[in-house]
């Protein structure tokens, strides 16, 4: 008897908490969260075109409030509105912990994985990353996911618990110049020298370039399009990681146009009937 009466007062004591006035007060707490979140998104994006320059310092900081603001604002709220006697706090925090623990094992990961992403940082909103086959830039990291836009403009949402397991290379690490790499094929008997020159007096003109940090060259002899050839590899910084694919156009483009006026030739790949011509004789 006195259990069903322990029953009864635990289920009025629960619908008591729960009432139409609470109901209405969480559901315009969240809103009002919710709205201060798009806000600040917002505010950001128009601080950033102002202030181009500290674009990924106001994304960071974008993100690390409203991280904060979600979660903390959700706990007061419900504390706030609810005001749960602590008996009934402690037993369904429990029971929500164990329901999200068994349920939602892989949502939890990623939530803990998101916290551990905001402190430890391999990673900042902004960074040209590439994980697995997928390279973009990041453009939010949230509770659950992380969104990135690779360079064909698709939005691609990674689960945060992914990058804790799996590797992920960061191009820019915080930083608004990122080093780019081109690589440019020449015959063996041309002028290596001087085809390095004409790479390096395109890259210093050219207007993407970020010029406070060398520009670098690494020569070998490899093996392009069925014969013999000389790479130039060509590692040189972009002022801004949105325009990595212009610079590196800009830089092909001219550097093409000037090797066919200064006629040095690139590898000529030979075709089936030529490999055995030469075979023969």
């Amino acid at each position: 008897m006195n259990d069903s009466n322990g029953l009864v007062s635990d289920l009025i004591s629960v619908i008591e908490i729960f009432n139409i006035y609470a109901l209405f007060l969480l559901f315009l707490g969240g809103f009002m969260i919710w709205g201060v979140s798009t806000g600040l998104n917002h505010f950001s994006k128009r601080l950033m075109e102002k202030v181009p320059t500290r674009r990924f310092l106001v994304l960071q900081i974008s993100t690390l409030i409203t991280f904060a603001l979600y979660i903390f604002g959700t706990i007061t709220l419900v504390v706030g509105v609810l005001q749960p006697p602590k008996e009934f706090l402690l037993a369904a925090g429990g029971s929500v912990a164990v329901a999200l623990g068994f349920a939602l094992k892989d949502i939890a990961a990623s939530l803990v994985a998101g916290i551990l992403l905001l402190f430890d940082r391999p990673f900042r909103v902004g960074d040209r990353v590439s994980f697995g086959d997928t390279y973009g830039e990041i453009v939010s990291i949230g509770l659950r996911t992380v969104r990135l836009i690779t360079l064909d403009d698709n939005l691609v949402t990674i689960p945060n618990s992914r990058f804790i397991t799996d590797v992920v290379a960061s191009g820019n690490a915080g930083e608004l110049d990122m080093m780019v790499v081109t690589d440019f094929h020449i015959s063996p008997d041309e002028d290596i020298e001087a085809a390095r020159k004409l790479i390096e007096e395109v890259v210093v003109t050219s207007r993407y370039a970020y010029l406070k940090k060398p520009v670098t060259f690494a020569i070998m002899e490899v093996e392009f399009a069925r014969t013999l050839a000389i790479r130039l590899r060509t590692n040189a910084y972009v002022l801004d990681v949105r325009y990595e694919k212009a610079f590196q156009s800009d830089v092909v483009m001219r550097v093409t146009k000037l090797f066919q006026q200064h006629n040095i030739a690139r590898p000529y790949r030979m075709n089936v009937k030529e490999l055995s011509d030469e075979s023969a004789t």
